[in-house]
């Protein structure tokens, strides 16, 4: 036999293998058709086609990531936002994936951004902004209910950003601003009228005793005494000088 003729059947060998010869990763499985027919589902591990008779489509099986592109929104009180979201989802039956959808990633990232739009339009922007986690089981309810009869599952939705106008962004500061004065008045008052209630009892309490008034006039005196001041005008009390005037009026008399 000629050099020619073995280097031919060599390479022949070689494509023989190539075409008959596959082998699937822990996380990929084999579509295997039979002319046109589905056969089976193989995999991992080494997989031996008939040439020809046989085509396998690779499926895997890893958790996909898909980034929701950013989708105009109207919400039901009427204000206009920009949403993206993520979305995280397998392949559970490859069968299915294979031979009921054309192409699972394609319908399954177009069926996620149709959903995104219908749900969150039918909510209102403070439940969208506060309420994300309701909003994201949901999607993730809806899209794995749409997307199981194509061997498809939807693990988590995950509302990513919103995105919302700028006079909105203002309204909302201002809004918040203006929560936050109220909020600091309130307070305020609430300290105000604790204060006033705590110098009512105090002045119910030494209007009852006049030796506790006397303690306080002299506490207070002794407070003043520490300052530097050269002249002190200070009113006396009557209570202190009536013993005096009372005492002065009988020696005259």
């Amino acid at each position: 036999m000629s050099q020619l003729g073995t280097l031919g059947i060599i390479i022949i060998v070689i494509l023989f293998l190539y075409s008959a010869v596959k082998i699937l990763q822990e996380y990929e499985r084999g579509v295997i058709f039979m002319l046109g027919r589905f056969w089976k589902v193989k995999g991992p591990g080494l997989i031996i086609l008939i040439p020809l008779i046989q085509r396998m489509v690779k499926v895997s099986l890893r958790l996909i990531v898909f980034d929701i592109p950013p989708q105009d929104i109207i919400t039901r009180d009427n204000v206009s936002v920009k949403v993206n979201a993520v979305l995280y989802f397998r392949v559970i039956d490859p069968q299915r994936a294979i031979i009921d959808v054309e192409d699972f990633f394609y319908a399954t990232s177009q069926l996620a951004q149709t959903t995104l739009r219908s749900v969150l339009g039918q909510a209102e922007l403070d439940e969208l902004l506060a309420g994300r986690d309701r909003i994201n089981h949901e999607l993730q309810q809806i899209l794995d209910r749409q997307t199981d009869p194509w061997g498809i599952k939807v693990a988590n939705v995950e509302v990513k950003h919103v995105d919302l106008p700028q006079e909105m962004q203002r309204a909302m500061a201002k809004q918040a601003e203006a929560e936050r004065e109220r909020r600091a008045k309130i307070i305020h008052s609430e300290g105000e009228f604790q204060a006033a209630q705590r110098l009512s009892d105090a002045a119910a309490i030494i209007s009852t005793n006049p030796a506790a008034l006397t303690l306080r006039f002299l506490q207070t005196l002794t407070e003043v005494a520490v300052d530097k001041n050269s002249t002190v005008v200070f009113p006396v009390p009557l209570d202190l000088i009536t013993p005096f005037l009372k005492r002065e009026k009988g020696t005259s008399s």
